[in-house]
């Protein structure tokens, strides 16, 4: 039997259809005992536009990618 999964926003609880839709939410508290949540979101959520209008960008980690000329 072949089963399929759908992702569901915690949301407002719209299915995501594909992976380029969908959002991770990650909270870290500053007291490491409290854990961390995660949270998925659809890209069309609200909460989504607020996350992003009071956060900012994350520089990315690691080593650059080398320069091709």
């Amino acid at each position: 039997m072949a089963r399929k999964t759908i992702h569901i926003s915690d949301f407002t609880a719209k299915e995501i259809g594909d992976d380029k839709q969908s959002a991770t939410i990650t909270v870290r508290f500053g007291d490491g005992r409290r854990g961390v949540v995660v949270a998925d979101a659809h890209v069309d959520d609200p909460i989504i536009g607020q996350v992003s209008a009071a956060g900012r960008q994350q520089a990315r980690r690691g080593r650059r990618p080398k320069v091709v000329s």
